[in-house]
């Protein structure tokens, strides 16, 4: 299949390109917003980097992965949308919900597939679950701010940009997987966020949710700018606790545990994840089945935060 890859000054494209190749499938076009960009990351991939989005559209693409800055993707997302061609849309996607909630509704009229890489939708833990859920926990605390400025994207954190901190930017993740758990509308029980470490920020370092289903399953998230670095890959935890199985995934190692005492099962590494959701949305996308997480879904994540920052800030 042939995949371009268009915003690719976004710190995720080498992440995307590595899945592209990883599913056996070709990288047909690249382009940015910054033409020097595109080119230096088209050398690096040893791939055509395309100078206009028209030519990157013409051939008309498998699939179009749509990243970059969020005052600029979605103009980007409507031209690939008008265009009926399915898209893989990273985010953050814009810089509030009421601008993704009119993107959502441009590809629904448009009957168009788009997956959002939400990929820890993936994890061992939330795969073969035993019954419902009566509480999950997902923690994601990843290295300091600075590393987005060293990537030249320091816009992630300005919250009239990238719409919030660590909760919006990595807790994201965990709120997707609750809504994806939860039986009915989520509560907000409580929730924190901190300052503290980098407090020169703009946006949190850290913050903690506690959420409820209409079945009073607990689900609790946690995100964080707070590890020193990403040597390690930071602190990730996902944990599921369903009748008679409780599964502990962390990233390198996952282990169950059962009446029979459990044990251990093969883990999908963070790094391997947009490896394993590409697959799957290509293999979603070929045979007519909807994404994995959808934009809906997204959308949904999005509003959930809002509601939280105005709790927070209440």
């Amino acid at each position: 299949m042939n995949i371009a890859l268009l915003g690719v000054s976004h710190w995720h494209s080498g992440m995307h390109a590595d899945a592209v190749r990883h599913a056996g499938a070709t990288i047909g076009a690249v382009w940015d917003w910054d033409p020097d960009c595109a080119a230096r990351f088209a050398a690096a991939q040893d791939t055509i980097v395309v100078r206009s989005l028209e030519a990157a559209l013409v051939p008309r693409p498998d699939l179009v992965v749509v990243m970059g800055h969020p005052a600029h993707v979605p103009s980007l997302a409507e031209t690939v949308i008008s265009a009926g061609l399915p898209m893989l849309l990273e985010k953050p996607a814009a810089s509030d919900t009421a601008t993704l909630e009119h993107i959502a509704e441009q590809a629904r009229q448009a009957h168009l597939f788009v997956a959002v890489p939400l990929a820890n939708r993936l994890s061992p833990a939330l795969a073969d679950l035993t019954g419902p859920v009566a509480h999950a926990h997902f923690r994601i605390v990843n290295g300091p701010p600075q590393r987005y400025r060293d990537d030249g994207v320091g816009w992630v954190l300005d919250p009239a940009i990238g719409g919030g901190g660590a909760l919006r930017n990595l807790g994201i993740h965990g709120i997707d997987c609750a809504l994806s758990l939860g039986q009915g509308p989520l509560q907000i029980i409580s929730a924190s966020v901190a300052r503290r470490m980098h407090a020169s920020e703009l946006v949190e370092d850290h913050a903690l949710v506690v959420l409820a289903d209409a079945a009073d399953a607990l689900f609790t998230i946690e995100a964080g700018y707070t590890a020193p670095n990403l040597s390690a890959g930071g602190d990730f935890e996902w944990r599921t606790a369903t009748p008679g199985r409780y599964c502990i995934d962390r990233g390198a190692q996952v282990t169950t545990l059962q009446a029979d005492g459990g044990g251990q099962l093969p883990p999908l590494l963070p790094a391997h994840r947009y490896r394993a959701f590409l697959a799957d949305t290509l293999a979603r996308l070929e045979s007519g089945r909807p994404p994995l997480v959808t934009l809906d879904n997204y959308v949904a994540a999005m509003r959930l935060i809002d509601a939280i920052y105005e709790r927070v800030a209440s």
